[in-house]
């Protein structure tokens, strides 16, 4: 922008006051539109006015300025606006919010590579009772009258026993009539353990020959004759001797043969009619079979218990 239409004549002259657009004052000095000087009486320029305009004309180029930037900022925050809420809310061709991430079952593994496998292991299975009472390597258990027989009764059903006299051997040819003493020795007999019980006038000794395996047990049960003596004492008195009849059983299980005797303590005959005596039999044989199969069980489960070495 200049100072004045044309350009200012800074010196005097009447030139310039008949000039058709004159704009000399009444003392024939020039002014610029607007009534001001631009220079005082003596052709000096009006330092202040011309530091006026400048200065007007520097607030408004930054009134400009700042409002170009002003205007630009906005655009620029309108298109970032624009940017986010297209990133935050915007859905891929399938309707899916583009900013859901999928399943972690569908995300792709690190490296690639198959994740390892483990075929299950089935339990060991549990060790078996029959096992520890079949051999003398396993049936390690202590052994004794009182281990098979403990208590001062003995209990099968509804019947009770009273426990009497009780014994062990290692000679167990001594312990026998009739020709199992041989038959005993013969398959490696290494013990007998007897006990007596009685009920109303009617005894039963048992003997229970112990062997290093259950095949000789079987085989000395197989090949038995005469069968075991009968043990008085302890309020029992002497019976089933003397060539009185009475009823004999042998049994074994394990590495143990078992062998009853049965009969009055009076010195009676037995008959078949006399089912008191044939019943304690069975009990006294029954009792001593579940004896041997509770030792077993004990040391099965005494095995699984035990830490893996």
């Amino acid at each position: 922008m200049s100072f004045g239409q044309g350009g200012p004549s800074w010196g005097p002259g009447d030139s310039q006051r008949n000039n058709s657009n004159d704009n000399s004052d009444a003392d024939g000095r020039w002014q610029a539109p607007g009534g001001r000087a631009p220079g005082a009486a003596g052709g000096t320029p009006d330092w202040a006015a011309l530091a006026d305009e400048s200065a007007a004309r520097g607030r408004r180029r930054k009134l400009l300025l700042i409002g170009g930037g002003v205007l630009a900022t906005a655009v620029v925050g309108a298109l970032v606006a624009a940017v986010v809420v297209a990133a935050g809310g915007g859905s891929d061709a399938s309707g899916k919010n583009a900013g859901r991430l999928p399943s972690p079952e569908a995300l792709p593994s690190k490296s690639g590579e198959a994740l390892p496998s483990f075929t299950p292991k089935a339990p060991a299975p549990p060790p078996d009772p029959k096992d520890f009472i079949s051999s003398s390597k396993k049936d390690k258990a202590p052994l004794s009258a009182a281990t098979l027989f403990p208590g001062a009764t003995i209990a099968v059903g509804d019947h009770t026993y009273a426990k009497a006299a009780t014994h062990r051997t290692t000679g167990c040819a001594s312990v026998t009539q009739g020709a199992l003493g041989s038959v005993l020795v013969s398959n490696g007999c290494g013990q007998v353990i007897r006990a007596t019980f009685s009920k109303g006038g009617v005894a039963v000794t048992i003997g229970v020959a112990v062997f290093d395996t259950e095949a000789q047990a079987r085989k000395a049960m197989k090949q038995s004759a005469g069968g075991i003596a009968s043990l008085n004492g302890a309020g029992v008195p002497t019976f089933c001797r003397n060539g009185s009849v009475c009823r004999r059983t042998a049994n074994s299980y394990g590495r143990y043969a078992y062998f009853t005797v049965g009969g009055f303590t009076s010195g009676k005959n037995v008959t078949q009619s006399d089912a008191n005596v044939f019943t304690a039999g069975d009990d006294v044989a029954e009792f001593t079979f579940r004896q041997i199969v509770a030792r077993g069980q004990r040391q099965a489960s005494a095995a699984a218990a035990a830490p893996a070495s």
